[in-house]
């Protein structure tokens, strides 16, 4: 096609006195003036005209020559753009469709787990046995078909992928409603917790750093490369503009009708999770020196607060209503806290895929892992009921706060084998424990001369969850898998530690 193209359409042709009517054997040329005369003497054509005459006709066939190559490269261009512009769209359509698949997924796995759970009157977590399941059979395809545990890890892979980028926004609703789960808790009470809280991690990093340490001294294995682990896209321009588009045309909607989508909590529901969400890509985007202070997720809590204040400013109903929409804890009529904490039954069945990646790393480091794990976990449970004891902390208080280093997820699955909890307490301290672990386990790690990369990792996993690994990995790449990994393995370890009765009653008869 490009040769057709390229083509010119007239061609230049050689001139040719027959072609013009004329018989050679009547020509001759006169050595005056170089003209062409007939038999006759007559003239007939001037040489010098004639000459001319073929520039212009070569001068113009070159110009229509060049006229149609760039009528060639034009049009392959504009091909080529076509199919650019076409296989990028169906790419896009693709991975978004594969992205939905996926995860969708994993949410109706949870969900229908749930389901079979409650109506077996199961009190161990849904999510948990679900991860087992889906690392057992990662682990059986790989020994009988490689290529299909490969196929499975590159399908949920978008999924997981998804999971790691929003994961912070999932532990924010706590936050967000924090000023009414703590309202009756007494001023007393509330200092008694934070001390517990901060002086509880500083403690439980320092057993779980200083274990693995000894634990590595002993079977004095050598670190190798771990498996690279993909990172999550940052947010882009367009992310940040549309969002903030929903919000406003959400927000002014909800104000003229307040009751456009049946009931409050869900006419609240758009600009309250666009408020949240536009809070954390903000935050993400803030510079290193100021999220050292004001971390994403005090950004993304803080924007979520505002626009409640500011429509319960407009409306005249006032904060309290407001946040009261944002989680109600009602499955029929949600709010966008409810829609965000939704998916912390994902987040652990994504464990299963992260430990399945690092497994060679998880088999090569098992002593050193399990054990700081385990011992970790026991000594922050059994602490924290110890000392709120010691302190004089209400029974069911202490109790809402004993997973406080286990990530929000199964933190609130285990509240829930107690009686008497606050949920919200507890989900609001163990991100108060993270934060505090983002903003300082690197400088206490370096104080402590804890440089080992497994220690580090597995020392900030086991007393500050997903937050602390997050801020740590950002800057210590080479301890996110001893992250990853001991922040999967502390929730699973104390999950499991908890559903058994008699750990529970020992717990309490500590507690008192």
């Amino acid at each position: 096609m490009a040769t057709l193209l390229a083509t010119p359409l007239f061609s230049p042709l050689p001139f040719s006195p027959a072609r013009n009517g004329l018989s050679c054997s009547k020509l001759r040329i006169g050595s005056k003036n170089g003209r062409i005369l007939n038999s006759n003497g007559a003239q007939k054509l001037n040489l010098s005209k004639l000459s001319q005459s073929k520039r212009f006709l070569h001068m113009g066939s070159s110009k229509e020559m060049s006229f149609e190559r760039k009528l060639s490269v034009q049009a392959m261009d504009d091909g080529a753009g076509t199919g650019t512009t076409s296989s990028t769209l169906s790419s896009n359509v693709f991975a978004i469709t594969h992205l939905l698949v996926s995860l969708g997924i994993i949410l109706a796995a949870d969900y229908f787990l749930k389901q079979a759970f409650l109506a077996a009157s199961i009190k161990f977590p849904s999510a948990l046995f679900g991860m087992f399941c889906i690392f057992s059979v990662l682990m059986i395809f790989v020994s009988v078909v490689p290529a299909a545990a490969n196929g499975l890890m590159n399908f949920f892979e978008p999924a997981f992928l998804f999971i790691q980028r929003w994961l912070p926004l999932f532990y924010v609703p706590s936050l967000v409603v924090l000023p009414l789960s703590v309202r009756d808790i007494p001023a007393a009470s509330g200092v008694k917790i934070c001390y517990i809280v901060a002086g509880g991690w500083l403690a439980s990093l320092c057993v779980a750093g200083f274990t693995a340490i000894a634990v590595r001294k002993m079977v004095k294995t050598e670190m190798t490369e771990a498996e690279p682990m993909a990172k999550p896209s940052p947010f882009s321009t367009v992310e940040l503009w549309s969002w903030s588009g929903i919000f406003v045309v959400s927000f002014v909607g909800a104000l003229f009708y307040p009751n456009s989508l049946g009931t409050s909590a869900r006419t609240c529901l758009p600009f309250l999770l666009s408020s949240t969400v536009l809070g954390y890509i903000v935050g993400t985007g803030l510079p290193s020196a100021i999220k050292k202070v004001f971390h994403p997720i005090i950004c993304c809590a803080l924007s979520a607060v505002l626009a409640a204040l500011a429509f319960g400013y407009a409306s005249g109903s006032g904060l309290d209503p407001v946040l009261g929409n944002y989680l109600t804890k009602v499955a029929s009529d949600p709010g966008a806290g409810d829609i965000l904490m939704g998916f912390l039954g994902s987040v652990i069945l994504s464990f299963a895929f992260s430990m399945f990646k690092q497994r060679k790393l998880v088999k090569r480091h098992a002593a050193e892992i399990f054990t700081s794990v385990i011992v970790s976990t026991v000594f922050s449970l059994y602490s924290t009921a110890l000392v709120g004891r010691l302190v004089g902390l209400e029974p069911s208080l202490t109790v809402s706060i004993l997973p406080r280093c286990i990530t929000v997820a199964l933190a609130l699955s285990i509240v829930s084998l107690f009686e008497g909890t606050n949920s919200s307490l507890t989900a609001a301290v163990v991100v108060v424990t993270g934060l505090i672990g983002a903003n300082f386990v690197q400088v206490v790690l370096d104080k402590l001369r804890l440089r080992d990369p497994i220690a580090r990792g597995i020392a900030t996993a086991s007393s500050a969850h997903g937050l602390g690994t997050a801020a740590l990995s950002a800057k210590e790449p080479e301890a996110l898998p001893f992250c990853a990994i001991a922040y999967a393995l502390t929730g699973i370890f104390g999950s499991l530690l908890c559903s058994v009765p008699a750990v529970r009653q020992s717990l309490l008869a500590v507690v008192g």
